[in-house]
Order: C-alpha cells, then structure tokens, then sequence
C-alpha cells in the first residue's frame, strides 16, 4: 500500500500501546514514541501481557508476540522517531496545549507525504490541523480501549482532508483487520461518543430523579440492549419489527427523557469529593484492586467470545 508502511505512534500510555501492537502484529515497521524511557518500558511490558493473553485464548499463536514486538522500535527523541514515518498517529493527552504545539513540530518534523492521524476522542480534526501547512493530510483516526481487543476506528474527515489521505487510512485500517467507518462530517464526539453521552444524560437522570440505581442501571443495560447490540445494531433491531412501533414509543417517550446541556449535580459531585472510579477506590461503586482487575479480565473474555462469533 502506498505510503503507509512505516507507522509511529506518539505517546505510549493507554491507547498508543495498544495502537502500536495491532500495526506490528500487522507487519508494519513501528516506531513507539514518548517523553521518556521508562514510559516506553512500560509499554513494551503491556504489549507482552496483551499477548500472553491472547495466546492464552487461542487468538494468536505463541510466536506472534515476539515478531511483533520486533517490528517495535522505541524512541523518545521526537524528530528521530517520525523521519521515516509515512503516518503518525498520535496518541497524546486530551489538551489542545499540548497537541496543538506537538502538530506545529510535527509538521516541520515530517516528510511531505506524511499523514498526521488523531486518536483523540473529542476534538475534531481541524484543530489539529490548523496548527500545521497540510491540512489535507490532517484526519482522525478514534480507536476504543482496549484498542487491540475493539474493532472499531472511527475515521473523521475535516472539510480540507483529501480524498486520497482519507481512503489510504481507512484502506490502511481495514488491511490491519480493523472496522473502520469514516464520519464524514466534524462533529464533537463522532458517532461513538455522542451516542454514549447521550445515554449518560438519562442514566444520571434516571439516577438523580431517585428512579434506580447506579447498579440496577448496569443490570438493566448487561440483560437487555447489551445482549442484543453487540450482535445487532439499533437501526437493525429496530427494522425486524416496525419502525411506525418505534414512531408510537418515541412520540411516547422524548417529551420526559432528559434534554439538559450541563452535567447534572450527582455527576459533579462524585467528581469533586474525588469519587472517580477506580482510579481512586471509589466512584459509583467501591473498586479493589481485585475488583477492578476481575472486571477488566471478565470484559476482555466476553471481547474475545464475541469476535469470534464474527468469524
């Protein structure tokens, strides 16, 4: 494929590893930069239990984790890690005062036919892109986590992508065994997320206004549409029965579901007494780091079982 052989990811952490991982496993030549050594470390150690994992569930073989990582390079000095890079895809923290400035060096730092890819999962874009003298070769690229586990990239065009770096990334993608599908128009949080914020606007509803729990919510959603959903989607289920029943029940249903554009108090709250989920040991719920780990092999299995219904 032209122009998209050898790949490097800025930034190593949650998602850049994994990103990295998929493109080695591939075939693709991998360049794998961050600040410093030790975050790289890190990394590589990932990717490593990422493949033990799979060979554990029968997703590779036992030797497709060490040829993969010795198609990855690590490198923590900038201009070194993308002089041969035919795409970049960064994989920063969500601050425009940090991606802004890395796009500008990026820019001067890249060959001319360079593709310069997001994995940012809010801004659009064309924020980026204004940063650099290629705007054309400026596009999105939003993976989900764990990024070698969901299928699915996002792949957002701004009005000034070009046709041609929009068909090589989503070809580059579908070539790696990815599901890309390209958002053809900028929007704040995509597809993906504008439908996630949207059913998070009426479970903290649901949960403010003292209708159900947190945890009945979950229940709700494990033994209902999440047992459908990954299987079909809901313009799919929607259609086996009737779209007039779907007409009856939304005609029904919209004038009482939640409509507010600010994040509502219980939300801000749990946020500010530092409530965050596992990151502190409490949020919704109370975490362990048993816990918190037996819910994270327990998503990665049900991942595993639910692409190979796909085959």
């Amino acid at each position: 494929m032209k122009n998209t052989q050898n790949i490097t990811v800025i930034g190593a952490g949650l998602m850049g590893h994994g990103i990295a991982q998929e493109f080695a496993q591939a075939g693709h030549q991998v360049i794998l930069n961050d600040l410093n050594d030790e975050v790289l470390k890190t990394a590589l150690t990932r990717i490593r239990a990422n493949f033990e994992m799979m060979t554990k569930e029968g997703m590779c073989k036992p030797d497709q984790g060490d040829l993969a990582l010795a198609h990855i390079h690590t490198e923590t000095d900038l201009a070194e890690a993308v002089s041969g890079a035919d795409v970049v895809i960064e994989a920063m923290t969500e601050n425009l005062d940090i991606k802004l400035p890395l796009y500008e060096k990026l820019d001067a730092l890249c060959a001319p036919h360079t593709i310069l890819a997001s994995n940012s999962s809010s801004y659009i874009p064309s924020k980026m892109a204004a940063a650099t003298q290629r705007p054309d070769k400026v596009i999105g690229t939003h993976y989900f986590n764990p990024p070698f586990l969901i299928p699915l990239v996002e792949v957002i065009r701004s009005a000034q992508t070009s046709d041609e770096t929009t068909t090589l990334i989503f070809d580059l993608l579908k070539k790696i065994g990815k599901t890309p599908v390209i958002v053809e128009k900028e929007v704040p949080g995509f597809i993906a997320n504008r439908i996630q914020a949207a059913v998070w606007r009426e479970i903290l509803y649901l949960v403010e206004e003292g209708v159900a729990t947190p945890q009945d919510i979950d229940v709700v959603v494990k033994n209902s549409i999440g047992r459908r959903w990954p299987v079909a989607g809901p313009f799919e289920i929607t259609e086996l029965t009737s779209l007039k029943q779907k007409q009856s029940i939304l005609k029904e249903l919209f004038p009482s579901l939640a409509s507010f554009s600010e994040v509502p108090n219980i939300l801000n709250e749990k946020v500010e007494r530092g409530d965050l989920g596992v990151t502190t040991g409490k949020g919704f719920y109370d975490w362990t780091p048993e816990s918190t780990q037996a819910l994270k092999d327990k998503i990665a299995k049900a991942l595993i079982k639910i692409d190979r219904w796909s085959e």
